[in-house]
């Protein structure tokens, strides 16, 4: 099977567009009793339910045979090709109103990612890369930033909810960058920092205890856009491995130094 991914792409940003505006919609009506706990600070709704079920059924009509890994569905395996599937990247924010939070999917032909698209639904900003293409946001190519340094750096990151076992070595290199760059910011969903990664707006995103449909999507739209990829030791596993740290590339090595401080092996 001949799969066109720029069709696909194309396909794939008009139902993340459909679903995003139910989401929309429901955040209007959301109450705090719709809420459930699925784990320790683990957060779940119909929302989530309701928007991966709409995303899965539009994908397997535009793949069918093909396998997913969702977060509240969990694993179907499937021919060659396996969707990684956020119907809600920060439910967290959404439950309780802060307007960070996006729907992930990815695409992985043979365990290599070929297709990426984050929607950020409230300022409706699709970024989307697929394999032989340039990184995009709502149409319009976009790249990594050209900052060569971290003290000329924005940073992003985010806190640990459910795995507390690294904390403090986490909260050293967060004290570290704080006095050597221009900021850190956490928003509250991996899958919008690495979008921000892959525009420019944040030279770096790091994070540990994440899950693939956090982070299969935005990585791969940072490496088309010119970024970098990496554990926190330099490793290229970043979809399974737990961990990510992505950049613009010019201050990865850099940062990396930082990292082996606090979690080098």
């Amino acid at each position: 099977m001949i799969v066109d991914y720029q069709l696909l792409t194309t396909e794939v940003i008009l139902l993340s567009r459909r679903v995003g505006g139910f989401i929309r919609e429901q955040r209007q009506v959301f109450q705090f009793s719709y809420v459930e706990e699925k784990g320790l600070h683990d957060l779940v709704s119909y929302v989530d339910r309701q928007a991966e079920q709409m995303l899965i059924e539009g994908l397997q009509a535009l793949l069918p045979e093909s396998g997913f890994i969702a977060e509240e569905s969990g694993t179907k395996p499937g021919n060659k090709y396996c969707w990684i599937v956020d119907p809600l990247d920060g439910t967290t924010n959404f439950v309780h109103g802060v307007p960070v939070f996006a729907i992930s999917i990815a695409l992985q032909y043979l365990d290599q990612t070929v297709v990426g698209l984050v929607y950020e639904i409230n300022l409706d900003e699709c970024f989307y890369a697929f394999q032989g293409g340039k990184a995009m946001l709502n149409g319009v190519e976009i790249s990594v930033s050209k900052a060569a340094s971290l003290d000329k750096s924005l940073l992003a990151t985010g806190f640990p909810y459910y795995d507390f076992t690294r904390l403090k070595p986490y909260m050293g290199l967060f004290a570290e960058l704080v006095e050597t760059s221009r900021g850190m910011r956490r928003l509250g969903s991996a899958a919008v920092d690495l979008a921000y990664v892959a525009c420019g707006r944040f030279e770096a995103f790091y994070e540990y205890g994440l899950h693939p449909w956090d982070v299969a999507a935005g990585a791969f739209i940072v490496t088309q856009a010119g970024g970098r990829l990496s554990d926190f030791n330099g490793g290229k596993e970043v979809v399974f491995g737990k961990e990510i740290l992505a950049t613009n590339g010019l201050v990865h090595d850099e940062f990396l130094v930082r990292t082996a401080k606090y979690f080098g092996k």
